[in-house]
């Protein structure tokens, strides 16, 4: 009785499914699919398949690569709901294949009615705009579905532990073991990994510049995903010391919160750096980068959580419970 440990007597609530799963299980399904894109293309770019001076080739193949990345992202997404429990699926794929597309894609389409209206010629074309709409349904839609379907079929090893009926009741949590603490504390780190090539890209998107050393973006991506690993990995073992098993949407959003350090930082960035004038063309720059914090929280999100179902996996099934 004496060694019994925290994270140890919460062996029998740790797989409880938590609040919202359809949500977390799409949000994991759109990471991995960004995660999957961006390793693919920073590898080709990497090797020199895809050129930084032709940035519309470099778009479009990351586009398409995002498209094709559908499978692993119903895979995944149905594949951490069953391992919760759940029965929707349809409706988990749909989320999963609609959501954030969805999303991302009505605001740009909207942005791109206000460049529209200025007669810029960086407005995207109508027919562009059918025929990405087209990729989405046609392409994308149907490959979630097709991962989803091997996801759900696929057989799931038992849990170590077997779940109580009734909950147990989460002890009283110090100030720093806060959710709001802890998430805002696990984005600093993985956000401290790419500070430094940030300013590089941000440069290169905003300030027309060529950018070459896609090397030495993968390498940055390897040290991110690292990060993203450890500090996942450190925050779940706390936390379940401290006997609160709620521990799924919080390794999401304890490196998920890097998004949140990328978006200040594109604040600090528009105020030091750029002398962008305007109404429209300050709502256009926020409005981008808040799509692209959004998909940064989305993957280191993913990666957190992936490494902390990893590590409770590992640790309770080392340990022998009556």
């Amino acid at each position: 009785l004496q060694e019994e440990s925290g994270w140890k007597l919460v062996h029998a609530d740790v797989f409880r499914p938590p609040q919202w799963p359809i949500l977390l299980c799409c949000s994991l399904g759109t990471g991995m699919q960004l995660l999957a894109m961006s390793l693919i293309s920073i590898f080709c770019a990497m090797l020199g398949f895809l050129s930084p001076a032709n940035r519309g080739g470099l778009l479009t193949a990351t586009l398409l690569t995002f498209v094709l990345m559908g499978v692993p992202a119903g895979y995944f997404s149905s594949n951490t709901y069953k391992s919760l429990k759940g029965t929707s699926w349809k409706q988990t794929t749909i989320m999963t294949a609609t959501l954030y597309p969805g999303v991302i894609a009505g605001t740009c389409f909207i942005l791109n009615f206000f460049i529209w209206g200025q007669a810029s010629s960086g407005a995207v074309p109508f027919g562009t705009m059918v025929a990405l709409l087209l990729m989405w349904f046609f392409i994308s839609t149907p490959l979630v579905f097709l991962g989803a379907f091997f996801g759900y079929k696929a057989k799931l090893p038992d849990p170590p532990t077997r779940t109580n009926e009734i909950p147990r009741q989460i002890p009283e949590q110090a100030w720093y073991m806060s959710g709001a603490f802890n998430v805002l504390m696990g984005g600093v780190l993985p956000f401290g990994a790419i500070f430094i090539e940030l300013f590089f890209i941000m440069t290169s998107v905003w300030l027309q510049r060529f950018y070459y050393v896609f090397g030495f973006l993968a390498l940055v991506l390897l040290i991110l995903l690292i990060t993203c690993g450890e500090m996942a990995i450190v925050l779940c073992y706390f936390q379940l010391c401290n006997e609160n098993y709620l521990w799924q949407w919080r390794s999401f959003l304890n490196t998920g919160s890097a998004g949140l350090f990328l978006f200040g930082y594109s604040i600090v960035y528009f105020s030091s750096t750029l002398e962008i004038m305007g109404v429209i063309s300050t709502m256009l720059y926020f409005s981008y980068m808040f799509i692209a914090s959004l998909l940064f929280s989305l993957v280191t999100g993913t990666v957190g959580f992936v490494c902390s179902w990893w590590f409770v996996l590992q640790i309770y099934g080392a340990v022998k419970v009556d």
